[in-house]
C-alpha cells in the first residue's frame, strides 16, 4: 500500500490517543501536538458546547463554575465520552493539517492491547467522524516496541511493557509478528488514585487529581526504603475532620508505600505474561531484557524494582513517553511493509 503523494505533502496522521495525553504526528513534520486528553464543556440551555481541549482545558481542572465541566473523555485507554473525544480529535486534526491539506487525512490510531472489538470500533468510528478519510488501528505496545527500536524482524523474542495513563500493555514480537499482546487496567491514573487514598487515610487530607499527579512526579519512587528521605514535598488540601485548609509533608517512602499495590499488580501481570510464552521466546527475553516505555517508566527506580522482583533486566529508552507515537509514525511511514501489524476495527 504505497503513498499516493510525496511525504512532504502528505496529510497522513498518527495519533497516540491516550488516557492522560494525546500525541499527534504528521508525516514530514514530526510530532506537532503533545497535550493532555482533557476537554472543557459548557452546558447552556441543555446543549453542550466545547470550550477548550488539551492544555487549556487541563488548566481548568478543579477550578470551574457549575456550568462548566472538565472531563477526561478517555478512560482505561478507551473512549468513555464519544462526543467529547470526537470534538477533541476534530480540533487536534484541524491543528495538524498542513497548508496543503485539501483532502481528509488518513489516520493511524493506537488502542490498548486488551481493547474489545466494540471498543476498537468506537475508536475507528470516532476518528472517521472527526474527519479521517481512512482509519488504521495499531496496538499500543506493538507501536512502543517499534518506537523503542527493538529488532522485531529478527528470529528472536522482544518484549515491551508500556505503562500509560489508563492501561499497562505488554507486547512480545518475533519475526515481524506479534507473539503475544495483552492489557491491564492498572497504570498511571491508578497510581494517582492510590496517592489520593493514602493521603486521605494517613493525613485525613483531601487532595485533587492534579495534586496527586504532581506528588507522583516530584517525589514518586518504586522502592520502599525507610532510610531514604529524599525530596520533601509540601501538600495542601482540605482537612476531612474540620473542613478547613491543612498542610502536610510527604517523603518518597510515603509515595512508595502508596504505590506498592499498583506495582504489585503490574509485577504479577508481567510474570504471568512471561509464564505463558514459548520457552525459546522466554529465554530470548531473559537474555535481552524487557523494554519499559510510557509515562510510568519515568517513575524513579521502577526499572530497578521490576528487575529485582521479576529477575529479568528492564531497560528504559531515552524518551519512553514518545515510544508509542514514534512507533506509530514508523508504521505509518512504512505502511506497505508493516500492514500486517495493524488490527481490525
Amino acid at each position: 500500500m504505497a503513498f499516493g503523494v510525496p511525504h512532504v505533502f502528505s496529510d497522513d496522521i498518527a495519533i497516540d490517543l491516550g488516557t492522560a495525553n494525546t500525541l499527534v504526528y504528521v508525516t514530514g513534520r514530526g510530532v506537532i501536538i503533545d497535550e493532555p486528553s482533557v476537554v472543557a464543556i459548557q452546558s447552556r440551555n441543555g446543549a453542550r458546547e466545547v470550550l477548550a481541549v488539551g492544555q487549556k482545558a487541563k488548566m481548568m481542572l478543579g477550578r470551574t463554575p457549575e456550568s462548566i465541566e472538565t472531563i477526561r473523555p478517555m478512560r482505561d485507554g478507551v473512549i468513555a465520552d464519544f462526543v467529547a473525544t470526537e470534538e477533541m480529535l476534530r480540533q487536534f486534526i484541524k491543528r495538524a493539517k498542513t497548508m496543503f491539506g485539501f483532502r481528509r487525512p488518513r489516520i493511524l490510531v493506537c488502542v490498548p492491547a486488551g481493547a474489545t472489538p466494540v471498543e476498537r470500533r468506537a475508536v475507528y468510528e470516532t476518528a472517521l467522524s472527526a474527519g479521517a478519510r481512512k482509519v488504521f488501528l495499531l496496538e499500543e505496545p506493538v507501536a512502543a516496541a517499534v518506537g523503542a527500536g527493538l529488532p522485531i524482524d529478527e528470529p528472536t523474542g522482544s518484549m515491551v511493557v508500556d505503562i500509560g495513563g489508563g492501561t499497562t500493555d505488554i507486547a512480545v514480537l518475533s519475526l515481524g509478528g506479534v507473539v503475544q499482546a495483552r492489557s491491564l487496567r492498572i497504570a498511571g491514573n491508578a497510581m494517582d488514585e492510590a496517592i489520593i487514598r493514602h493521603v486521605r487515610r494517613r493525613h485525613q487530607l483531601l487532595i485533587g487529581e492534579s495534586n496527586a499527579e504532581r506528588i507522583k512526579i516530584e517525589a514518586g519512587t518504586a522502592v520502599l526504603d525507610p532510610d531514604e528521605k529524599g525530596t520533601e514535598i509540601h501538600i495542601r488540601g482540605r482537612d476531612l475532620r474540620q473542613g478547613r485548609p491543612k498542610s502536610a509533608i510527604l517523603y518518597p517512602y510515603d509515595v512508595a508505600e502508596a504505590l506498592s499495590d499498583s506495582i504489585d499488580g503490574i509485577t504479577e501481570f508481567v510474570q504471568r505474561a512471561l509464564e505463558d510464552l514459548p520457552p525459546e521466546v522466554a529465554s530470548d527475553i531473559c537474555e535481552r531484557g524487557i523494554h519499559l516505555t510510557g509515562g510510568g517508566a519515568l517513575l524513579n527506580r521502577l526499572d530497578q524494582e521490576f528487575t529485582r522482583r521479576i529477575g529479568v533486566p528492564f531497560i528504559v529508552p531515552d524518551t519512553p513517553m514518545h515510544c508509542v507515537i514514534t512507533g506509530s509514525a514508523k508504521v505509518l511511514d512504512e505502511l506497505a511493509k508493516r500492514e500486517h501489524l495493524l488490527i481490525k476495527p
